[in-house]
């Protein structure tokens, strides 16, 4: 089949209609059938009515469970979309109470968190967890687990150790210093710190409404939350 002269062809590149169905952009309607549009965009729908996670990981006492309380304020007072809160300790207690601190126990609960993320982000919905998640392999597969559904935003939250020991008003962690606790991360187990991670906040030097409003603003950059 031959164009005849002086005819001009359109085309659509493969990532140009990536970027339309991601953003929601118009598809030009001699591109293809309407019917066509229609699967393409229940297949593939643009990123503000995708869920998303927000996986803040730190040391205990980072202030960690902080930002994810008074986020969850903040996705709430927009009502774009449900937000499901997964705090360390409450998932400890609640989803994951047979689990002990060693490296698998560790990994499984982290997996769990992430399984219960990815089922939230697949149906369009928020989450917000914040678990210590201390080793990197254990994070990267969380990712995998929940990227296959929508967006995953890695937080660092990373609060100098010492200045955790002094928000602690329990004593966990002088306990751990002196042996009483065994496998204490930042004592007698690693923190992985995270190398790239979406976002890096330290709760010691920035207040929690900034932190807060950092992270909104990265859902926002990355098309997540505003206009639906």
């Amino acid at each position: 089949d031959q164009i005849p002269t002086g005819h001009t062809t359109l085309n659509i590149s493969g990532t140009e209609l990536r970027r339309r169905l991601k953003t929601g952009a118009k598809i030009p309607d001699w591109f293809t059938y309407p019917e066509v549009q229609e699967i393409l965009r229940s297949q593939h729908p643009p990123r503000s009515k995708q869920g998303f996670t927000i996986f803040l990981t730190g040391y205990w006492r980072s202030g960690a469970a902080t930002i994810a309380q008074a986020l969850q304020v903040s996705l709430n007072q927009q009502g774009q979309r449900p937000t499901t809160l997964l705090l360390g300790e409450t998932v400890r207690s609640e989803l994951s109470s047979e689990l002990g601190f060693t490296r698998r126990d560790r990994d499984l609960n982290i997996a769990r968190i992430a399984f219960v993320a990815g089922e939230v982000t697949k149906c369009g919905g928020a989450v917000i967890a914040s678990p210590i998640a201390p080793y990197a392999a254990a994070r990267d597969e969380a990712r995998r687990t929940v990227e296959q559904y929508g967006g995953f935003f890695l937080v660092h939250v990373a609060t100098p150790l010492e200045e955790c020991i002094e928000n602690d008003h329990s004593g966990t962690y002088e306990k751990a210093k002196k042996g009483l606790i065994k496998g204490f991360t930042g004592i007698d187990d690693p923190y992985e710190e995270p190398q790239k991670p979406d976002l890096r906040v330290d709760p010691s030097k920035q207040p929690i409404s900034q932190i807060v409003h950092e992270i909104v603003l990265l859902l926002e950059k990355e098309g997540y939350i505003g206009e639906r």
